[in-house]
C-alpha cells in the first residue's frame, strides 16, 4: 500500500502542475486579446431646420408654335424677322402659287355658268306657274318638269358656289398670319424659297413664334416635396444670369402622377413677364417653402440607414444595437430630420451600416 502511494502522489502533482499551466496560458491569452473598438454615436437634436429647399427648373414660353405653309408654294414677301414682336392675326409673309389662281378662275367661271342656268330655269318655272292659273293652258306634267329642272339647277349652283369658296379658302393659305401675339424666335426662309407642309415641302418651319410676356416655369418636384405645394400658391425663384434678384411664380398645374424613373412630379407655374427680362430657356433656381413637422429631430445624414427593408436609425441601449424604423424628412447634405420612436436622450450610431446587426453587442463613444 505504501508503495502504491509512493507512485500515485508524484503523478497527481504532475497533472496539477500541468493544469495550472494551462489556466495561466488561458488567462494570458485572454488578456492579450484586444477589446472591440468603440463606435461613434450621437444624441438626436431638436433644432430649427431650413424652412426651404432649392431645386432646378426651366422657363418655357407659355405658347410656342412652328409656322409651316399649308400648301406647296413659293415665298413672295416676308414682313417680319427674328426678334420682331407681332400681334395675333398680323401678316407674317405672303406666298404665291400660280396654279391656285388658275383654279380660282375656273371655279369662278363655273359658278357664273351655274348661276345663269338657275336664273333661266327659275324664270321658266315662274312663267309656267303663272300661265297655269288659266285652266287648260299648261299641263301638270310640264309644270312638274319645270320645277324639277329649277331644283336641279339650284343644286348645281350650290355645288359650284362651294367649289369656288373652297378654292378661295385655299388661296387664303397664301397669307401666313400670326396665331397669337408674341415674338418671332426663328426665321428659316427668304423670299423665293419653296415651302410646303412639314415633310412635304420643308423640314424646317418658316417661323417659330413664342409668347414671351407670360412664361411657364416647369419643375420636376421630388416625391417627398409634392405635398408641400398648393395650387395658386406663390413660389420664389432666381435666375443665375440675373444675380441679386428674386422673381415670383404662381403654382398652376400638376401632372397628377410621378415619373417612374425620376420619382418626381411635373409641376407648371405661371410667370408674368411684362418687362420681358426673363427669356424662354433660362434655368431657374426654384425655392420651395417647407413646413417641417415640429416633432421631428435631426441627426447626421450618415446616421440614416436606407436598406431594402426600409429606413432606419441604429439606437444603442445597454450596449445592444436596435434598428428603429423612422421616416426621413428634409436633408441639407450633412443633417437629416427624422420622425419615429426616437428622443433627444437616445444614443444613435453616427455612421449607420448594415454590418451592425440588430441585437449585436457593441461599445459606443458618445460624441458631444
Amino acid at each position: 500500500m505504501n508503495r502504491l502511494y509512493k507512485y500515485l502522489i508524484p503523478t497527481i502533482l504532475v497533472f496539477s502542475l500541468q493544469s495550472c499551466g494551462h489556466e495561466e496560458k488561458k488567462e494570458a491569452k485572454k488578456s492579450a486579446e484586444p477589446s472591440s473598438p468603440e463606435i461613434e454615436a450621437v444624441n438626436p437634436k431638436q433644432e430649427d431646420f431650413a424652412s426651404s429647399t432649392a431645386i432646378p427648373g426651366e422657363l418655357q414660353p407659355y405658347q410656342k408654335v412652328d409656322v409651316y405653309a399649308k400648301i406647296s408654294s413659293f415665298v413672295k414677301k416676308l414682313y417680319v424677322d427674328v426678334g420682331n414682336e407681332v400681334k395675333a392675326g398680323q401678316l407674317l409673309a405672303t406666298l404665291e402659287a400660280p396654279e391656285i389662281n388658275s383654279q380660282q378662275s375656273a371655279a369662278s367661271s363655273a359658278l357664273k355658268s351655274k348661276e345663269a342656268l338657275y336664273i333661266a330655269s327659275k324664270a321658266k318655272y315662274d312663267r309656267l306657274k303663272e300661265t297655269s292659273k288659266t285652266p287648260g293652258t299648261i299641263s301638270a306634267l310640264d309644270l312638274e318638269q319645270a320645277l324639277a329642272a329649277q331644283k336641279s339647277d339650284l343644286a348645281q349652283l350650290e355645288a359650284a358656289r362651294a367649289s369656288y369658296h373652297e378654292v378661295a379658302d385655299v388661296k387664303n393659305y397664301l397669307q401666313i398670319r400670326a396665331p397669337f401675339s408674341g415674338n418671332i424666335a426663328t426665321r428659316n426662309v427668304s423670299a423665293g424659297a419653296y415651302v410646303g407642309p412639314s415633310g412635304k415641302g420643308s423640314d424646317l418651319p418658316m417661323f417659330s413664334l413664342v409668347q414671351q410676356d407670360r412664361l411657364r416655369l416647369v419643375v420636376n418636384v421630388p416625391e417627398s416635396y409634392t405635398g408641400l405645394l398648393n395650387k395658386n400658391g406663390d413660389i420664389k425663384f432666381s435666375i443665375q444670369s440675373i444675380p441679386g434678384e428674386t422673381f415670383t411664380a404662381k403654382v398652376a398645374r400638376f401632372a397628377g402622377a410621378l415619373d417612374n424613373k425620376l420619382r418626381s412630379q411635373w409641376v407648371e407655374m405661371d410667370v408674368y413677364n411684362k418687362d420681358k427680362r426673363l427669356l424662354p430657356g433660362m434655368v431657374a433656381n426654384v425655392i420651395l417653402p417647407l413646413s417641417e413637422n415640429n416633432k421631428s429631430l435631426s441627426v447626421p445624414s450618415t446616421a440614416v440607414l436606407n436598406s431594402t427593408l426600409g429606413v432606419f436609425v441604429i439606437k444603442v441601449e445597454k450596449n445592444i444595437a436596435h434598428w428603429v424604423p423612422v421616416t426621413a424628412g428634409i436633408a441639407n447634405g450633412e443633417v437629416t430630420t427624422i420622425i419615429g420612436n426616437i428622443s433627444t436622450n437616445d444614443i444613435i450610431i453616427k455612421n449607420a451600416s448594415e454590418e451592425i446587426r440588430d441585437g449585436q453587442n457593441i461599445r459606443v463613444k458618445l460624441l458631444k
